[in-house]
């Protein structure tokens, strides 16, 4: 199948884009002083957010020349996720034409995308105005609700008619799929408390960091999880 062949060569990029993108950012930011294309004042210095939360992902992401790399990597990660949620409802609809969820993962999907595109279009444009400042947070927010619940469904859609699969798929990576969103699920629930709280500004940097990975780790796994042939 063509959507077959599609989604497994789009998701590795998925995942590749985005993070050469992020990491680039925060080695342009935190290592090239020198050069002097960083303005002291927006400079990083040494550190591995992924554990010590020394930055967030935006911080590194909205000053130049860190946005001439973000913006078009992100923007085309969203063309990207819109071709992606296609051709998953293709294959659905191939094998269980009228699935209940169908309808749902593209609409999910698709919000997530458009999400994305709205957030990197915004990231460095700057207004003294607490409801821009709200409607930001609003659309990243809304970017990560509506990218779990997409691949919540899909994972649950590809069990119900997994024993159509078999000579499509490796098992093993379905499970470990089912496994991250279910981890990236609790831990949104449980973070909740925690990100509307005022403090603990590294705790959430590292969080963020990790969560980023884990969500764009679902591609990489879809990507193996599709047989080649």
């Amino acid at each position: 199948m063509d959507s077959i062949k599609n989604i497994k060569s789009i998701s590795i990029w998925i995942f590749i884009i985005p993070f050469l993108a992020v990491n680039l950012c925060l080695i342009l930011t935190t290592q090239f002083h020198s050069l002097e294309l960083i303005e002291g004042k927006y400079r990083i210095f040494s550190t591995f957010p992924y554990l010590d939360g020394g930055v967030s992902i935006s911080r590194t992401a909205r000053y130049y020349p860190s946005y001439l790399i973000f913006k078009p990597a992100m923007i085309f990660t969203s063309f990207l996720l819109i071709k992606y949620w296609l051709y998953n409802t293709q294959v659905i609809q191939y094998f269980e034409k009228d699935h209940k969820y169908k309808k749902k993962i593209l609409f999910f999907g698709i919000a997530s995308a458009v999400a994305l595109t709205i957030h990197s279009i915004f990231l460095g444009i700057k207004f003294d105005n607490d409801l821009y400042k709200l409607f930001r947070r609003v659309i990243m927010l809304s970017f990560i609700i509506f990218e779990i619940v997409a691949q919540a469904y899909l994972v649950r859609t590809l069990y119900s008619f997994q024993g159509k699969l078999d000579k499509f798929i490796n098992k093993k990576y379905l499970k470990i799929k089912l496994i991250l969103v279910s981890t990236l699920i609790i831990v949104a629930i449980i973070s909740i408390p925690l990100i509307s709280l005022p403090g603990n500004k590294f705790l959430k940097h590292a969080l963020e960091w990790d969560y980023f990975l884990g969500v764009i780790s679902f591609y990489f796994l879809t990507f193996l999880m599709w047989k080649k042939n």
